[in-house]
């Protein structure tokens, strides 16, 4: 398919990791701009439009970059690839958090909240567990559609008679 962030080491191949994790922190963040310009905010003109956008996009941006230079350079600097890299990781984008809420408290407690999700994900991945399953696929539009039966009940049996048929 492409580049993982769990593809290569920690401590590794640092820029591809920062690349890949601005990838899906712009996506989320187009995604969340675009829910709170259509339903919440509503701007009027090109500019305030943009400034959605920007107003949620560049600090989620900025709280992947963040986590994922720390965790590369406190692996890097450690030499160890453990949880307080990940703590460390999540504190940083807890940081951003609360510059972009401007309020220390909201930093104090994204590091925390953070921090500790991202070393509950740590442990996921040392330890095999899966915190989100994947979703099982069903093809609804295929060209062979009509040989299965995607409704709520089935159809009764053509074999059947009614009471007075029986009498």
């Amino acid at each position: 398919m492409g580049y993982s962030y769990y593809d290569s080491p920690e401590g590794e191949d640092c820029f591809l990791k920062l690349w890949y994790t601005s990838k899906l922190a712009t996506v989320a963040g187009l995604g969340i701009s675009t829910f709170d310009v259509l339903f919440y905010s509503h701007p009027q003109g090109y500019y305030p439009t943009i400034a959605r956008y920007a107003h949620f996009t560049f600090p989620l941006v900025g709280m992947a970059a963040a986590f994922t230079s720390t965790v590369c350079i406190a692996t890097s600097l450690r030499h160890k690839d453990d949880k307080l890299n990940y703590f460390l990781g999540g504190c940083a984008a807890g940081a951003v958090f609360g510059t972009w809420r401007k309020s220390m408290y909201q930093g104090v407690r994204g590091c925390v909240f953070l921090g500790l999700a991202a070393v509950i994900k740590k442990m996921a991945i040392e330890e095999g567990w899966v915190l989100i399953p994947e979703a099982k696929r069903r093809t609804l539009g295929s060209l062979h559609g009509v040989r299965h039966d995607f409704t709520v009940t089935s159809e009764r049996p053509r074999n059947w008679r009614t009471s007075e048929e029986l009498e």
